[in-house]
């Protein structure tokens, strides 16, 4: 149905024409990017998210406000891999008539993760390396809109990636001091493996990559004997993702004789709600890792 209306929808390049008093009208499928796009682009742009707190872009389908939305964009940005998978020909119908960019598909491929399956794992920017290379992408797209504005985009992106950079470090010298046997993310869905990499953390997802996946009692019993092996303090729940599985890991491991706490509420998919810290690209960041370490290094206690 929704090819049907994008059909029908006007075809001009620039379909939306800057209709917000001479601003570049943006939209985005997740706030990973809208947030990030926003600060950078300043009162030149107008930048909305499709996809808000709590919302699950794996499962995602696009509502007919959608349509009306990205049919009056100038740019529209989303960030492939398959994350938004159910939105693909959505943006290749409507990519014939406007700019459309998946800024992560601009990523080298020999940086990407993969599952056992060999599927790529979307969740990019939780490498913030990776996910300013992927924003530099989108940045260069509104440069090339709005070629008058070029300078600006440029110097405004180079202070928000030198906030990027100065974040990175003091995120590695936190996670750092964890003890190395308990240097162990458990979360209900593998969102995190670009964070674990990035710090030298395993990772365990009781769910795949995607929330699609099931979850099997084997997946639970696994996760058990990993926490039992490392002794590890916490588990994690997700705001995007529903918290039976994780509550089933702490009673099995209680069950065996270990304590294990909940070890607090990380954003995965989704960030926070708009006008707070955790609404933020970097306070979204920072609140995970501060989370992870307070129950990892057991401050928390």
């Amino acid at each position: 149905m929704f090819l049907l209306v994008l059909t029908a929808c006007s075809s001009e390049k620039n379909g939306g024409s800057q209709q917000n008093d001479g601003k570049i009208t943006i939209v985005t499928t997740i706030a990973q990017i809208a947030e990030p796009i926003s600060v950078i682009g300043g009162d030149k742009v107008k930048v909305e998210s499709l996809m808000g707190p709590g919302v699950d872009p794996h499962l995602y389908n696009a509502t007919q406000g959608d349509i009306g939305k990205l049919d009056r964009a100038d740019l529209i940005l989303y960030s492939g891999l398959h994350l938004e998978g159910n939105m693909t020909k959505i943006f290749e119908q409507i990519g014939k008539s406007k700019s459309v960019l998946a800024i992560s598909e601009s990523l080298p491929k020999d940086q990407l993760l993969h599952d056992d399956k060999g599927a790529i794992d979307p969740h990019v920017w939780f490498d913030l390396d990776l996910w300013e290379a992927a924003l530099n992408a989108a940045v260069e797209e509104m440069k090339a809109y709005a070629p008058e504005h070029a300078e600006e985009f440029e110097a405004s992106k180079q202070r928000y990636f030198t906030e990027l950079h100065n974040l990175q470090i003091e995120i590695q010298e936190k996670l750092s001091s964890i003890d190395p046997d308990q240097r162990v993310i458990v979360t209900a869905h593998d969102a995190f493996g670009y964070f674990g990499r990035a710090y030298d953390m395993k990772v365990v997802g009781l769910q795949g990559l995607s929330t699609e996946d099931e979850i099997s009692v084997t997946d639970i019993d696994r996760t058990i004997d990993i926490l039992m092996e490392h002794q590890v303090p916490a588990v994690f729940v997700e705001t995007s993702i529903n918290s039976k599985s994780v509550e089933a890991v702490i009673q099995g491991a209680s069950s065996k004789g270990l304590d294990v706490k909940l070890g607090g509420e990380l954003f995965s998919d989704a960030m926070g709600d708009q006008g707070t810290e955790e609404g933020t690209y970097i306070g979204m960041y920072r609140h995970n890792a501060n989370t992870i370490y307070e129950a990892l290094s057991r401050k928390g206690d």
